[in-house]
């Protein structure tokens, strides 16, 4: 099925980055994807994705190519319906979202209903062009609210946030019934999200303390305690690797120093990870040159946290 994709704004490349590992993407615009899905429930994987549209057409951002597209399609609503635009910043169209709504509602046969719509026609115009479909998925964001540190059984602070996380899962391109690992699982939000799209989720840390926390927070998690540099696995045996690696107290737990332990711990990776998949990395610096001693880097992107911090994140095959 052909798919127009509403992406957050949230980050100028990660919303594009968990989708393309996943699904084909034919075309990146503003906030805009065009894809292609077979089974449209690979959809609720995507952490960073508004909504979905089956879709129906598209033409340039003015009025008269949206209505000529509108009487082409010729569409015919067996059901209550109403119309719905997103602008987004590049849109070029000066024509009011209302006036287009409205359009939408004259140019298709049926009962239209803005309260009570049971089919949701939508107009997302960016870049000077116009998608037209249907709404099929809207992104639910309460499930990731719940399952934020604070909600589970333990808690440590300075963990990545569960949206980040499923995108970094998504972003390695794990398929359902892979092996992910996190070798410094911490509470366990890697092995969460990891368990949530359908992945058997193994962690190790080398504090016992947070893999009794971890296996609090998920029940019947596969995590025990070892050394990242010294993985209990056998070479290739592990699909993806999915981890923010350490810096400060846990890191003195180990009794390494920090170059020490993430060149080790990458040799180790680079060893369990089967030849040519993909796995992501999250550092506090820049370990691009590290890195590139064992793998090839497919992408990088950067993510403010706030004044102190900035999340480095590496794809690496």
């Amino acid at each position: 099925m052909k798919l127009i994709l509403e992406l957050s704004g949230e980050h100028p490349e990660i919303p594009y980055a968990e989708v393309a590992a996943i699904i084909p993407v034919s075309l990146h615009t503003t906030q805009v994807l065009l894809a292609d899905a077979p089974d449209p429930s690979v959809l609720s994987r995507f952490a960073y994705t508004h909504l979905a549209m089956r879709y129906i057409g598209e033409c340039l951002a003015d009025r008269d190519s949206f209505i000529r597209m509108l009487g082409d399609l010729n569409l015919i609503s067996d059901k209550p319906f109403c119309g719905r635009v997103k602008k987004m910043a590049d849109h070029g169209m000066n024509t009011p979202s209302a006036e287009l709504e409205r359009l939408i509602g004259y140019h298709i046969s049926g009962t239209v209903s803005v309260s009570l719509p049971e089919r949701i026609f939508r107009a997302i115009i960016a870049d000077g062009r116009c998608y037209f479909g249907e709404v099929i998925w809207e992104i639910n964001r309460e499930p990731y609210h719940e399952r934020k540190p604070g909600n589970r059984p333990f808690f440590h602070p300075g963990v990545m946030m569960p949206r980040m996380i499923r995108a970094l899962v998504n972003m390695s391109g794990a398929k359902t019934g892979e092996w992910v690992l996190d070798p410094f699982c911490g509470t366990g939000g890697t092995l969460i999200e990891a368990s949530m799209v359908g992945c058997h989720a193994a962690g190790t840390d080398a504090d016992h303390e947070m893999i009794t926390g971890c296996r609090l927070n998920l029940s019947g998690a596969m995590a025990g305690t070892a050394d990242a540099r010294h993985l209990p696995f056998p070479d290739s045996s592990i699909d993806h690797v999915v981890s923010d690696l350490p810096y400060g107290q846990s890191v003195m737990i180990i009794g390494a120093g920090l170059t020490d332990l993430y060149f080790q711990s990458l040799s180790e990776i680079r060893r369990v990870v089967k030849k040519g998949n993909k796995s992501v990395l999250v550092t506090h610096q820049d370990i691009r040159p590290l890195a590139e001693q064992f793998f090839t880097i497919t992408d990088y992107f950067e993510q403010r946290v706030h004044k102190s911090l900035t999340r480095r994140v590496i794809v690496v095959i």
